[in-house]
């Protein structure tokens, strides 16, 4: 009995591996760190700790939007010492098959440094994605990239903002300084909320929300199925931030994008200000919370230099300052490419501007 106890102990661990492996090998690199958290049981993460010394709280929110029947949970890094003042605030939405909890890193930074920051949760295209037959799992995949959830997750960005500015923390957010951000997906869903258009059986769809001041958007894929980008992304105007790397790389069946398509997406961002960095290193999944892929030096450097990039770009844009330039010259080893364009004045909506003077 016992070795028969041993012998399904041991089968049942490779057959464990064998998981693991199979869904690192259908959801390639920039969706593998969330199917490997998945599978091994930490699809769902409690809101992680200040640790001593840190001055903000972190909170999940379970909300739900009644008229389109859809559940919205969100996790909020909140700075502590406000004190009467207003602080900025960031809205963030994940990659496909991610979460909320997908980018602490980011918000536990910016929280240092007095940004507040709401990290969505989109249910139809989250990580619940790994759940189910793995024989489905591209079904599952293609459906969360298709135009209803693309829809649905701009609608989220809104229908959270919402919530959050008519709650006791909106008389704390300075609403002149409310910035969109995202990596992958979620930068689409970021260039939709900024303002991008997409045209569907003659009707163009178009979900700008104009209390967003700026965006930032880390590694933008194209709009699936659409190959001029220009019509799509022209009608963008406020100042925006694009972050990739020279190694950027998206692989899945039927869909491949490289580092080619962030150039694109960013020359064909209307933006009267924007900057684009460029790292020599680092994977698609680089700039989420969890490594697979890429060394602990190159990640390390990487979010190090991204955290600091994203507070220079908000400096630049809403207190005029040159702090890009700064920022460049310090990070300039591990840079393949930096571009600039425009001015923040001619870029930045009235309401901003004024509040920057």
């Amino acid at each position: 009995m016992k070795s028969f106890l041993r012998r399904r102990s041991a089968l049942a661990a490779r057959l464990a591996t064998a998981v693991l492996v199979l869904a690192g090998s259908l959801c390639a690199t920039w969706l593998c760190a969330d199917a490997v958290a998945f599978f091994a049981g930490r699809d769902r993460e409690a809101p992680p700790q200040p640790l001593a010394g840190d001055r903000f709280a972190v909170s999940d929110l379970e909300w739900s939007d009644a008229g389109r029947q859809r559940r919205v949970p969100v996790r909020l890094f909140w700075p502590q010492a406000v004190q009467g003042g207003k602080v900025p605030l960031i809205v963030f939405s994940h990659g496909i098959g991610s979460s909320r909890d997908g980018y602490n890193y980011l918000g536990r930074y910016w929280a240092r440094h007095g940004v507040a920051s709401l990290h969505l949760q989109h249910v139809g295209s989250d990580r619940t994605l790994w759940r189910g037959d793995v024989s489905g799992l591209l079904s599952r995949f293609q459906r969360a990239a298709g135009d209803q959830e693309a829809i649905a997750r701009v609608q989220d960005f809104s229908f959270a903002l919402d919530r959050l500015l008519q709650s006791g923390y909106g008389e704390h957010i300075d609403a002149a300084r409310i910035v969109a951000a995202g990596h992958s997906y979620g930068a689409n869903t970021t260039l939709l909320a900024a303002g991008a258009r997409v045209m569907r059986n003659g009707r163009e769809l178009a979900f700008r929300d104009a209390r967003i001041s700026a965006a930032i958007l880390i590694s933008a894929p194209p709009f699936y199925g659409e190959s001029d980008f220009g019509p799509i992304l022209s009608a963008i105007t406020i100042p925006t931030l694009h972050i990739t790397t020279a190694q950027d790389v998206i692989r899945i069946p039927g869909f491949g994008s490289g580092v080619d398509d962030r150039l694109k997406v960013f020359s064909a961002t209307g933006s009267a200000f924007k900057a684009l960095a460029i790292y020599r290193e680092g994977s698609h999944n680089v700039f989420t919370d969890r490594r697979y892929f890429d060394s602990l030096a190159v990640a390390d450097q990487v979010k190090s230099a991204t955290e600091d990039l994203s507070l220079a770009f908000l400096a630049q844009v809403y207190s005029q300052q040159d702090s890009l330039r700064g920022w460049k010259d310090e990070h300039a080893a591990l840079m393949s490419a930096y571009l600039q364009f425009g001015t923040v004045q001619a870029a930045l909506p009235a309401a901003a501007r004024l509040a920057a003077q």
